[in-house]
């Protein structure tokens, strides 16, 4: 198995939106009423006008799972595994949402179409440290070209670029937010920015850290922090994450034999891979630093808006502020 990040995301936070604005209206609704025509340029560039502001908005789960915890329940949604699967939907009534994908590239498309979304969102992940988008690859969420297409024709697709640091990200998906006629809560804000000072407060001790996804068959995979939004943004908290080297973007793979190498005082592992049970069955594992001291938490991906990142925030500084230096 071969784990490139357009085929996986880390487990890489539903949260009730504390704060935020409430769902409200029925499925796939917008809290707010069109007024006229509308208009969008998305991270690529691409401009979409329709006749009025889009009111029923379908996509990725990543994605989607932002403007629910703005108040737009989305109407369809298609990800890397089902939303009953996703921390991202923990606590959502998942009733009102047609699923219409729940494993990555397989997407139904008459079930898509008979929501009728107004507007379909999903990401954009670069090839590249330097942020390049290849233009002749799919959207994530989308098995190839030509089934984005297909989608394309049932309403336009917007994209945000998954590039730089999340706290750009969060702001992009926010101002989404708003003109799809929400406007994020100040509240919601607030602790996320204080989420980030309570990081940047466990930060303070030192500690390195890591974050991977393990397969049994296949060894791990070391994410690179510069090139994932959320680590990168830790990172910029003071966060110690050592570059695992290599020339390859976002990722540095190891056996399982070698992983030794690469000793830190945390290590986070991935929701979609292996669990920390079935990490510590691994004799290698098992003997680095921060498993024998029993540093080792999930790495989760939650959605980059101010609730999600908040509460994933939050946890991952406080399991950071039980942990001391090992190495």
């Amino acid at each position: 198995m071969t784990t490139t990040r357009r085929t996986f995301l880390t487990g890489s936070l539903a949260v009730a939106a504390t704060g935020l604005l409430a769902a409200c209206g029925s499925s796939g609704s917008n809290p707010a009423a069109s007024g006229g025509a509308w208009s969008f340029t998305d991270d690529l560039g691409t401009k979409v006008d329709l006749d009025a502001r889009p009111a029923r908005i379908a996509g990725l789960t990543d994605a989607v799972a932002s403007l629910w915890n703005y108040g737009i329940t989305p109407a369809a949604a298609f990800g890397y595994t089902a939303m009953a699967d996703d921390v991202n939907f923990r606590g959502r009534d998942l009733s009102q949402v047609k699923e219409v994908g729940r494993t990555y590239g397989e997407i139904d498309i008459e079930a898509l179409a008979a929501a009728k979304p107004d507007l379909i969102l999903t990401h954009a992940y670069p090839v590249d440290s330097a942020g390049t988008i290849d233009r002749n690859a799919p959207l994530y969420g989308f098995k190839d070209v030509t089934q984005q297409r297909a989608v394309a024709e049932i309403a336009p697709i917007v994209a945000l670029k998954m590039a730089g640091s999340a706290t750009g990200v969060v702001n992009r998906t926010a101002e989404l937010a708003r003109a799809l006629g929400t406007e994020p809560a100040a509240a919601g804000r607030q602790d996320y920015e204080n989420a980030r000072t309570r990081l940047q407060n466990a930060a303070a001790k030192g500690l390195t850290v890591m974050a991977v996804a393990a397969y049994p068959g296949d060894g791990v995979y070391i994410a690179k922090a510069a090139d994932d939004p959320a680590l990168r943004s830790y990172t910029e908290l003071g966060l110690a994450y050592p570059d695992p080297g290599g020339s390859k973007y976002y990722w540095e793979h190891v056996s399982w034999e070698n992983i030794g190498r690469y000793p830190t005082d945390v290590v986070l592992y991935s929701l979609r891979a292996m669990d920390k049970n079935a990490l510590m069955q691994q004799v290698t594992f098992a003997r680095m630093p921060a498993a024998a001291a029993g540093q080792v938490f999930p790495w989760e991906f939650s959605s980059m808006d101010y609730a999600a990142q908040a509460r994933t925030i939050n946890t991952l500084a406080a399991n950071l502020e039980t942990a001391h230096k090992v190495v």
